[in-house]
This record gives structure tokens, C-alpha cells and sequence, in this order.
């Protein structure tokens, strides 16, 4: 619930961000004269009846012309997104199948298709494999944005932040738009400049034509409010994303968080009840459950865990992997031997924030908060703040005793964002009662 990330720097101006200059584009958003690739042309905020249409137009369009490389390049990296959108994770094998086609009609040269398994690499969590793909199409065609965009997604998750920021600023320089403008809110965001992340996310609003994607900025909008306490923004945002795309489930799932955060219970439960029902993705499974357990329906918290778990099996049988979800839950839900297995095997393909977090949460589940805190304070090490990094930081110098420190990071947990968690925010601020007052 925490980070906005669209995972996909401002107009005129130069933003500072962590030692690098963004320099932005012109005013009339031209950039450099760099045609999109095949696969850019994808939409960022696609929907799955878009998707489907534009699959069963390319299947018919290869079935007169099989050899066209540039077209199963775009199909395969429709079968990506269409994974995405849907949660049905049987479109990777077909993904891959589609773009190691244009690769075997055109070996060399084939910028698209190394792009779009970059994209498929990212999509399992196979981020070292990604970065390698990307890279490979950016010897191909270093003017390829779509490329740098695969390339900032793979680092930022690998914990090369520096070489995101750097791989953003190509991405805007070469086209910017909806994409660039949108991983620059992410990485300005993750380096604590909220309001210029905002003022970003706008642009990316400003240069949106379709419903999709204009409900899409509306939602990383009303996201970055609520990360930061905003419920009003947050609620007008979601609700300006509705007015767009009645149905999209991020936006659904947006107005449950700030239904929940008010305490409007039923109108939270009727939320994700219907967003889960249309699109179960983990990560709103796991909200949903979290939900329900912090009003004390245990049994309904678990039927969507188990659904959870089943999606998980699914992703993992057509080749992803995704052990930090199961180390978070694991710790949650008490089987710390198991957590840290899962924190471990995530710690060792990748070292970002994210990872750092779930190595220090699935320690303190096992007891071990010396071994936690070395990792809480890898996961707090960025300048944006994250409530629920800090929460988990604040919990485990509490166990160790170290009130002062404890309770600088529970408060700042909850300054961040009182309501990071329907879970966890009351646990935060009985910590810090039970911690009490500076002498």
C-alpha cells in the first residue's frame, strides 16, 4: 500500500535528485526526434479489452504474413501486458514464445524483441535478466526509450538507483510522455521530492489522451497523497480517475484504502470485495486480507490468503518467482523459519530497499533483531520517507531496547502516514504510547 510506484523530470526546469541533474524537456514536450519503437507504442495504462483486440488483430494479421518479426515483437509484448492487467499468468509462456519468434526471423538487430523479454524478465522478477536484455537492445539501438524504460525498472529493483535515475533521464530525453514522466514521479518520489514526484505525475497527466491512461495518472496522484496523509487529495484524485474509467480496480481499490483509513466500513468491504472478485492480483488479495484481519474476520482474511497462494503457484508454473510477498506473509502470519527462507532467497537476486525490509521483518518474526536491525536500516536508507519501513524499523529497535531510536522511527511512521496500514498503524501507535515521553 505504500509506494505509488507507476514503475512504468518536469517540463523547463532542472530538479535535483540525489547528486544527478534531471534536465527537463521543452515546454512543447518535443525531446529529441527519436521514433517510438513496436513495442512503446503499447499503452502504459492499457486496458484487457484493448488488449484483446489488439492480440486477436495481430494473430490474424501473422497468420498471412508469420514471418513479420516486428509483429510478433509487438504480440509478445501484448501478452506481457495483458498478464498484467488480467493476473493470468499463462500469457508469459505465449510472451515468450512470440518474441523468441521475431528473434529467430531477425537474430541481429532486433531491438524490439530483446526490449519486450526484458519486459517479460521483469514481469517474473527475473530483474538480472532484464537488466542483461535491455542492455542488449540498447547496443542495438541506444535511442530505443521503451529500452531505457525496461532498463530503469530492472535497476531500481536490483537497487541501482543511481543507474535508474540515469536510465529515466534518457527515457525522457529521447520521448517523454506518459512513461518517462511517470518513472520520474517514482524516483523523485523515492527520494523524497514528494512535490516534485506530483508535479511530474501531472505532466504524465498533461500528455494523456485515453480514459485508461488518464485514469491511471489520477491514481499514482491519489497515491502519492495518501502516502503522505492526504485522505481529501487522495479521495478527490480516485474519484476524478472514476469519473474517467468507472470500472478501473486501481482507482477501486484507491477509494477502499480511503474508505478504510475513515473508518467506513462497509463502504471499504463493498470495495475490494469488488475489485478482488473482477482482478485478483496479489497485491490486492493481500490488502483485502489485511484488511479484514484488522477488524477481527480472521476467516475471511484467510480465504483470501488462500486465493493468494494459489495465484502465487500460478505465477510461479509459468516462470516467475516472488519471494518477497511470501517472507512478508510468512512473518505475518507465523511461520518465521519460513519467512527467512523466502527473505533469503529474495536478499540474494536482488538489494533494494524492498528486499532489505523483508530480510529485517522476517528476522524479528524469528526473533533475531540484531541480524533485523542491520537490514531495517538498509531499507530506511533512502531520503523518502515509507511508513511502514519505518514502522518495521521502529518495532525492531523496540525489541532491542532502544527506546530513543524507536521511538523517532515509530513517529515518524505515523507522521508520514497515520493511516500506512489498518493493521499495523494502531500497533504503531501503541508502541510508541507504551515507549512514552522524552525525559
Amino acid at each position: 500500500m505504500q509506494r505509488s510506484t507507476a514503475q512504468a523530470t518536469l517540463a523547463c526546469g532542472v530538479l535535483l535528485l540525489a547528486g544527478t541533474l534531471f534536465v527537463g524537456p521543452s515546454l512543447d514536450l518535443g525531446g529529441s526526434a527519436a521514433s517510438p519503437s513496436t513495442v512503446a507504442s503499447i499503452s502504459t495504462a492499457a486496458t484487457s479489452d484493448s488488449l484483446t483486440g489488439a492480440i486477436g488483430d495481430l494473430q490474424e494479421g501473422l497468420e498471412d504474413e508469420p514471418e513479420d518479426h516486428e509483429a510478433w515483437a509487438t504480440l509478445g509484448g501484448l501478452y506481457v501486458e495483458q498478464a498484467r492487467v488480467t493476473s493470468d499468468f499463462s500469457y508469459y509462456p505465449r510472451a515468450e514464445g512470440a518474441l523468441e519468434e521475431s528473434l529467430e526471423l531477425r537474430p541481429e538487430d532486433n531491438d524490439d524483441a530483446l526490449t519486450g523479454l526484458g519486459a517479460l524478465a521483469n514481469a517474473r522478477h527475473d530483474f538480472s535478466g532484464a537488466e542483461e536484455f535491455a542492455r542488449r537492445a540498447l547496443e542495438v539501438n541506444p535511442a530505443n526509450s521503451t529500452s531505457w524504460g525496461v532498463l530503469a525498472d530492472a535497476l531500481i529493483q536490483l537497487g541501482d538507483y543511481d543507474g535508474s535515475t540515469a536510465a529515466v533521464q534518457e527515457m525522457l530525453d529521447l520521448r517523454p510522455g506518459l512513461p518517462s514522466y511517470s518513472r520520474a514521479s517514482y524516483d523523485l518520489e523515492l527520494h523524497g521530492e514528494d512535490e516534485r514526484a506530483r508535479e511530474a505525475m501531472e505532466l504524465a497527466l498533461t500528455s494523456s489522451i485515453s480514459p485508461a491512461d488518464k485514469a491511471f495518472c489520477r491514481y499514482y496522484l491519489g497515491q502519492l497523497a495518501f502516502n503522505n496523509g492526504d485522505l481529501e487529495e487522495a479521495e478527490t484524485q480516485f474519484g476524478l480517475g472514476l469519473d474517467a474509467a468507472a470500472d478501473n480496480p486501481a482507482l477501486l481499490i484507491g477509494q477502499a484504502r480511503v474508505d478504510a483509513a475513515r473508518g467506513n466500513e462497509e463502504e471499504a468491504l463493498t470495495g475490494y470485495e469488488r475489485v478482488v472478485g473482477a482482478r485478483p492480483l496479489p497485491e490486492y488479495l493481500v490488502e483485502y486480507g489485511t484488511y479484514l484481519e484488522s477488524l477481527g474476520r480472521s476467516d475471511q482474511a484467510e480465504e483470501q490468503f488462500a486465493v493468494l497462494e494459489a495465484s502465487q503457484l500460478l505465477f510461479e508454473s509459468n516462470g516467475g518467482q516472488d519471494d518477497l510477498t511470501s517472507a512478508l506473509m510468512e512473518a505475518e502470519r507465523g511461520d518465521p523459519a519460513a519467512a527467512v527462507e523466502h527473505a533469503e532467497r529474495e536478499w540474494d537476486l536482488r538489494q533494494n530497499v524492498d528486499s532489505a525490509d523483508a530480510m529485517a521483518w522476517a528476522l524479528h518474526s524469528a526473533g533475531r533483531d540484531e541480524e533485523a536491525l542491520e537490514y531495517a536500516v538498509k531499507a530506511t536508507a533512502l531520503e523518502g520517507p515509507n511508513a511502514t519501513l519505518l514502522y518495521h524499523r521502529g518495532m525492531i529497535e523496540a525489541s532491542l531496547g532502544m527506546d530513543e531510536e524507536a521511538r523517532t522511527h515509530l513517529e515518524a511512521a505515523l507522521e508520514t502516514n497515520p493511516y500506512f496500514s489498518p493493521l499495523h498503524a494502531p500497533v504503531a501507535q501503541q508502541a510508541l504510547d507504551a515507549l512514552g515521553e522524552v525525559e
